[in-house]
């Protein structure tokens, strides 16, 4: 079982890269994120990238990704019934990662349908399945505000939970001030919050 491939970039495209390692080169099938993670380097430059292989009657298949995060995304989809390597990797090629575990979370099948490929059925599939299995409220919320967003939300979410309010609500409450309000404070934010629950 592979785990990663270090090399560097032989040839990169929005659909796949060849790593140079050690003189072999591995054509890896890779999404748009982990395309333009890479577009950033420059040819020649050393890659690490996680890969998943695919293994089928006629063929082996590399599927590559810039981060573990993505890697493992990918294969929590390719877990659901009626996803496939391709569907998936169009699914991780459509939106950001953490983008994704919020809409998973979030229940939001609109987003999930309108990806090419997937149905309403597939897409009902896919939040059925994995919503109890990605960590959405404060890891993707500190991506996507920041770190120091990020520590005002955990700090603000358990406070409160102190106050006896459930962790869910108190998430659900903070995600909607902190969308509209990406530098709010502590203080702020628990004042707003409680008028909200």
């Amino acid at each position: 079982m592979l785990d990663y491939i270090k090399g560097s970039i032989a040839e990169l495209n929005p659909a796949y890269i060849v790593v140079d390692n050690h003189g072999l080169g591995y054509m890896i099938n890779i999404s748009l994120n982990t395309y333009d993670a890479l577009a950033k380097l420059s040819k020649d430059e050393i890659v690490r990238l996680y890969v998943h292989e695919a293994i089928r009657e006629d063929a082996h298949l590399l599927y590559g990704f810039a981060d573990k995060r993505e890697r493992e995304l990918f294969l929590l989809l390719i877990s659901v019934s009626g996803v496939g390597v391709n569907t998936a990797r169009m699914i991780l090629s459509s939106m950001p990662v953490s983008e994704l575990e919020v809409n998973i979370g979030s229940g939001n099948v609109a987003v999930l349908k309108s990806v090419k490929g997937v149905g309403a059925k597939t897409a009902q599939r896919i939040i059925v399945d994995l919503k109890d299995k990605i960590k959405v409220a404060g890891d993707a919320l500190i991506e996507e505000t920041g770190q120091a967003s990020g520590a005002v939300f955990e700090e603000a979410l358990a406070a409160l939970v102190m106050l006896g309010f459930t962790q869910q609500m108190s998430q659900k409450a903070l995600k909607k001030l902190f969308k509209q309000e990406p530098g709010i404070s502590v203080e702020d934010a628990i004042k707003k919050a409680l008028k909200m629950m």
